[in-house]
């Protein structure tokens, strides 16, 4: 599959006959050095968004696009878009890959679609704090992420025309207002 293509950006290191020229930049294919880290940084400000890719067994998919779909009622599509262009099915634990700007994630975690949009937001947060340089990992990331989790849950509620996901919602933030009495 071909990179993605960009807007210009302007960078003053790159210098020529001419005073600055104009480099064409497509986003990095995974994000191992500080310069790939750098020309994503730069894409994602232009206002960069991943054309998203689920690889997976057909249920997976049809689980994912669900949670998808709530993340587009919610609002939150496009900042998933910013920050993961691709959710893989695998047959073990779920893990941002930030190096592929990716979640690996399985069946299980998908079955709930509501839930795994929650999820996929946290993880989407989780990489946007990679890229900025934060510690993105351990207890105080942790938390972070799962109060982005928690908006997007009280946004997806407040949004949604549909009583079983408001239900849903409501349930989850239940449970996640009972969880944070141990952070």
């Amino acid at each position: 599959m071909q990179p993605k293509t960009a807007k210009l950006i302007f960078f003053t290191y790159f210098h020529t006959s001419i005073d600055r020229e104009a480099v064409l930049l497509s986003f990095p294919q995974k994000l191992y050095t500080t310069e790939e880290i750098h020309v994503a940084k730069e894409l994602i400000n232009q206002g960069y968004k991943h054309d998203l890719i689920v690889d997976g067994t057909v249920d997976f998919k049809v689980k994912v696009n669900q949670a998808i779909a709530y993340l587009k009622t919610a609002g939150y599509y496009d900042f998933f878009r910013t920050y993961i262009k691709e959710i893989t099915e695998i047959d073990g634990l779920t893990q941002l890959r930030e190096t592929e700007i990716s979640i690996w994630t399985n069946q299980y975690a998908v079955e709930n679609p509501v839930d795994a949009a929650s999820l996929l937001v946290q993880k989407a947060y989780s990489m946007q704090e990679y890229l900025d340089g934060e510690i993105y990992y351990g207890g105080n990331a942790e938390k972070r992420s799962v109060i982005k989790r928690v908006e997007f849950l009280q946004a997806l509620k407040e949004k949604t025309l549909v009583s079983a996901v408001e239900q849903e919602c409501q349930r989850l933030l239940d449970l996640w207002s009972e969880s944070a009495l141990s952070f």
